[in-house]
């Protein structure tokens, strides 16, 4: 048995497959959709969320998990005697960092428990939690984790392009202006998490076929001086025939060992709305 346990809240948007190859729990934050309360990746799905939304004209609200469900799942692996290391989406944008903090507490386990801030979100987090994983299965301790993910954190690039502004819009992520006008201009914004906080950078103009691989285009210099281990192609519903297209280009400039799709969550979904399609990788 691994000495070190790996725990992330379920912003980190990997699939079912990768959690069960790296032997990752998840502790689900929450959607709330009018007045019934959903769990993320346990009973609601992202298109009934785009549903809700559309015919309520706004976003729903999303909340960290609560401090019994991260006592709950915290509890048998300190039974156990293993140290737990636990990621969380930016602590800019939600309170789940805290939460599993005080679960620590609860179970009179802060020496045990280590929260990682990952000052990002989706498989940015995605990035860090695979490589603490993969130092718990090398017999590292928390401490040695935590050492190696600080230096990795400034590293991972994450950044994706949205198809519409209105979801954005509807959270207050982004003025009424400029939804209208990026409705009307048919913009489309690259958002890039720097220090744990969204920033529009760059905005796109046309089909969203052609701007996604523009987008991917102009990140060529820093995709190819990238760690080689693995790149995330994460989307929140996007055309297979623009998921595949971006594959063959990631796959023509030979830098990856793994190239790995996966779909958004119910949170970062949410916010987003669909189309959105983001390129994560770690800069060497």
């Amino acid at each position: 048995m691994k000495k070190v346990k790996i725990i992330s809240d379920s912003t980190c948007d990997l699939s079912k497959e990768l959690l069960e190859k790296y032997d990752i729990s998840i502790l689900p934050l929450h959607i709330v959709l009018g007045d019934k309360e959903y769990t993320d990746g346990v009973d609601i799905t992202p298109e009934e969320i785009y549903k809700w939304s559309d015919k309520n004209k706004t976003t729903p609200k999303t909340s960290a998990p609560s401090m019994i469900e991260a006592v709950e799942l915290m509890r048998p692996y300190l039974e156990e005697g293993r140290e737990i290391v636990c990621f969380c989406i930016s602590e800019s944008m939600s309170s789940s960092g805290n939460v599993m903090r005080l679960a620590a507490e609860e179970l009179e386990a802060e020496s045990k428990v280590t929260v990682i801030d990952s000052k990002n979100l989706s498989t940015g987090i995605g990035h860090l939690v695979i490589e603490g994983a993969i130092l718990a299965d090398e017999g590292k301790t928390a401490a040695e984790i935590t050492v190696e993910i600080e230096k990795l954190r400034p590293q991972v690039r994450a950044s994706f392009v949205t198809d519409t502004l209105v979801y954005l819009g509807r959270g207050g992520r982004c003025s009424a202006a400029a939804v209208l006008a990026g409705s009307v201009l048919k913009l489309h914004p690259k958002i890039v998490v720097t220090d744990g906080v969204m920033d529009a950078s760059k905005k796109y103009r046309g089909k969203m076929k052609s701007v996604i691989m523009s987008y991917v285009k102009d990140m060529e210099e820093g995709l190819k001086g990238a760690k080689p281990d693995r790149v995330f192609i994460t989307h929140s519903g996007c055309d297979q025939q623009i998921v595949q297209s971006v594959i063959e280009y990631l796959e023509g400039l030979q830098v990856f060992e793994e190239i790995l799709v996966t779909r958004a969550g119910c949170v970062v979904s949410s916010h987003c709305g669909p189309g959105t399609l983001g390129v994560l990788y770690i800069e060497k």
